[in-house]
């Protein structure tokens, strides 16, 4: 029972709030350096999440297709269709699609009927034994079938058989038509396959009533099917036997459409693609850069620590905010982790390749792209003129410049390297966004922080209730002698 200063007229709860403002002091200190680490975290994940997309942007300068310098036209977009590599030569070029590369299908000639007559459904038993033997171009392979096995599960067994074997097929039982449906995974001349069947009555009940020409008879228990293999002729030379409809020929991407009569391919110059890769890269780099450098270089105010919840009830909101960014200011100050990768991207920008043959580029300063005064950090520059006259008269040098990998690694490959380095750096400071398993070392020392802070609150509790408990004795005690003072009155002087 707390006692509030009836005996003794003292304002005992504003003693008690009195002392254990005082008392609380290194606890306040305490909820300040921790709110203040929070701060730190959320600033380093900040910059976690701005490298990690920025690493994103820089791996695509790591690789050739990111510099493809020309573009393609055909005439006859109907039969054929071009894109380019970086390997691709400026000229005129004749083609001619002279086949399309095909898959192997069957399916059952009519829909398959149960006894009584009616359509079978997927669920439904096949009703007979026997086998089928599937022959392609890796050996036979016999499936059993047995009566109390469904339509369903009898195709499934049929490409589950085949999954390892070439052809590899797709078997499914279609309930809208009744029909089974196979046709082979890949495609080409060597996906050719023949079902056999050693029972009619299984063959009925697989190919139905056999009045169309989707299944060729070979004999009244053998079915077949062909696959073809993709041809184009490309300035008299043939390349044929292709298992897809796509083929990568001087640095040309021929996609065969259909066949069809001759085409004129146009290869030309096109800098627009890589220019523009570039430029966004070293957009977003530069404003990344902007950030770090700023954060580096941000002043900070320790007079001004966080507040605490009492501190910000005797505040008004604009003083609160004003307070706030002062306190927030300087999270980042000359930080190691940020300062060093800003350094070691510089380095990795300017520093020669190695590797590159004598003679050609293997600065970035050669291509137009530069970094000023080391007072200046490392923010790039970007001379336009000059990286589109580089990329028109030397495109495969400037790619090699970004994607060497003979001797040294070139400049997409370092930077990406240097990211990867400082986002690790920052997770083990701080953790990653995101992470469901964070064992940074900021956020152990958070941990430590409550753990302490619980600590101190306890510790406060028990401090409360011994000042309630001393100031209660002593009201307890001057009410006692108020009582005894009352009674001397009454004895000694009440009949005078």
């Amino acid at each position: 029972m707390r006692i509030g200063g009836l005996a003794t007229g003292m304002d005992i709860d504003q003693l008690v709030k009195d002392l254990m403002s005082a008392e609380r002091m290194p606890l306040d200190k305490l909820t300040q350096q921790k709110i203040w680490t929070e701060w730190q975290q959320d600033s380093y994940r900040d910059f976690n999440l701005t490298l990690s997309n920025l690493r994103t942007s820089a791996s695509t300068l790591r690789f050739s297709s990111a510099f493809n310098a020309y573009s393609a036209t055909t005439s006859n977009l109907g039969s054929l269709s071009v894109t380019t590599t970086s390997s691709a030569v400026q000229g005129t070029y004749q083609a001619e699609v002279k086949s399309i590369a095909s898959s192997a299908k069957l399916h059952s000639a009519s829909a398959i009927t149960k006894a009584d007559g009616t359509v079978a459904k997927s669920t439904d038993l096949i009703g007979v034994d026997g086998n089928i033997t599937v022959t392609g171009s890796s050996g036979a392979i016999t499936v059993a079938v047995t009566a109390g096995m469904t339509y369903k599960e009898v195709a499934t067994k049929m490409q589950d058989a085949t999954a390892a074997s070439t052809p590899a097929l797709r078997v499914s039982y279609d309930d809208t038509t009744s029909r089974f449906f196979v046709s082979t995974k890949g495609m080409g001349a060597t996906e050719n396959f023949t079902l056999d069947f050693d029972s009619a009555a299984l063959a009925k009940q697989v190919v139905g009533i056999n009045t169309q020409t989707s299944f060729s008879t070979a004999t009244a228990s053998s079915y077949s099917s062909a696959a073809t293999s993709g041809s184009v002729e490309l300035d008299g030379i043939l390349i044929d036997g292709l298992t897809t409809n796509q083929t990568t020929v001087n640095g040309l991407v021929l996609n065969l459409v259909q066949v069809g009569g001759p085409s004129t391919i146009n290869v030309s110059s096109d800098t627009a693609k890589p220019l523009e890769s570039i430029k966004s890269f070293v957009e977003q780099y530069n404003k990344a850069i902007t950030e770090i450098e700023t954060s580096l270089l941000e002043k900070r105010y320790p007079d001004f620590q966080p507040l605490t919840d009492d501190q910000k009830k005797a505040m008004s909101e604009k003083e609160i905010e004003l307070w706030e960014e002062k306190s927030r200011s300087g999270l980042m100050r000359n930080d190691p982790i940020l300062r060093e990768a800003v350094l070691d991207l510089r380095r990795a920008f300017m520093d020669e390749v190695e590797g590159i043959a004598p003679g050609n580029i293997s600065l970035l300063s050669q291509i137009g792209i530069s970094t000023g005064h080391y007072s200046e950090g490392a923010r790039l520059n970007i001379n336009e003129d000059k990286l589109k006259k580089a990329l028109a008269d030397k495109p495969d040098e400037v790619m090699q410049l970004f994607t060497n990998k003979t001797g040294g690694l070139g400049i997409g490959d370092r930077v990406y390297n240097e990211l990867n380095s400082a986002i690790k750096s920052l997770g083990n400071r701080a953790g990653n966004p995101g992470s469901a398993i964070d064992n940074s070392v900021i956020t152990k020392k958070i941990k430590q922080m409550n753990e302490d802070i619980s600590k101190w609150q306890d510790r406060l509790t028990r401090v409360e209730d011994r000042y309630w408990k001393q100031f209660s004795a002593m009201e307890k005690a001057m009410n006692q002698m108020n009582q005894q003072s009352s009674w001397m009155q009454q004895n000694m002087f009440g009949g005078m």
